[in-house]
């Protein structure tokens, strides 16, 4: 069921009193890309996740950049009450939490790093210019992206994906404004958060997938070393929308984590 607070719309499962666990989805996702997760953890926390600013329900921003998403995520959890949350990012959604966490060190209490990077090079690099190019360049010559969101999909996804999966993935690639998409993937240009990884002071889990070209796996794993007492795991057979593609597998990566961290919370606390 979607909600809308304010600016923001959203979907929750759980006890409203329990510790909020905020998904974070990627530049061709949406809310409901998470369900599955919001039906495996609603038992155990407050399970949310938001339509990024521009997706869904949620308004646009005036300027779109990775600094302005991460205030939109820092006024959305004060707007839905969900204080010291878990984050799960995912792709730009990571992006948007490491971003958060240099701005705000401890508004979170663990963050979940899924399938993300922590740079994106210099805005008048080949490799950049090139990306666009792939990106953009269809939908400058008269293509929807309900027209490429076949494409696009089979392009991030690994070894025998989840029918169901794969169905909403095509789904919310579909629904994705086309101003959005553009907004978003020029908000990627430029962003660099490599030198605050050492700064990352809260448990943090980086979760790759082995199949993944748009966040290898081995450059996650370099990653890891660079923060602080943080937990690697890398998913066999998987691309870039691990959530969908394998969605049982995601959610135990992840479980065994979230649980750590509440125990560690709750004894903390006492």
């Amino acid at each position: 069921m979607i909600t809308k607070d304010g600016r923001f719309a959203y979907e929750a499962a759980g006890d409203p009193g329990a510790i909020p666990l905020i998904f974070l989805h990627g530049i061709g996702g949406a809310a409901r890309a998470w369900r599955h997760q919001l039906a495996a953890f609603g038992d155990r926390f407050r399970a949310i996740a938001w339509d990024m600013p521009g997706y869904g329900g949620s308004a646009p921003l005036a300027s779109v950049s990775i600094a302005a998403l991460a205030e939109a995520l820092e006024q959305f959890t004060v707007q839905i009450g969900a204080a010291n949350p878990v984050l799960v990012g995912h792709s730009i959604g990571g992006m948007i939490v490491q971003k958060l966490l240099a701005q705000s060190p401890r508004l979170a209490r663990a963050v979940v790093l899924a399938q993300t990077s922590p740079a994106f090079g210099k805005a008048d690099g080949d490799w950049q210019k090139s990306f666009l190019a792939a990106r953009l360049g269809p939908l400058d010559r008269g293509e929807t992206m309900k027209s490429l969101a076949p494409s696009l999909v089979r392009e991030l996804v690994g070894d025998e994906p989840d029918p169901n999966g794969m169905e909403l993935a095509h789904e919310c690639m579909a629904s994705v404004p086309e101003a959005s998409y553009r907004a978003m993937m020029l908000a990627l240009i430029g962003f660099d958060q490599r030198s605050t990884l050492k700064d990352i002071s809260v448990p943090t889990l980086l979760l790759s997938g082995s199949k993944d070209n748009n966040a290898p796996a081995p450059m996650m794993a370099k990653m890891a070393t660079y923060i602080p007492a943080a937990e690697y795991v890398e998913m066999a057979h998987v691309g870039h929308l691990a959530n969908l593609e394998r969605p049982g597998a995601f959610n135990e990566a992840i479980r065994g984590f979230l649980e750590a961290v509440v125990t560690k919370t709750q004894v903390t606390a006492q």
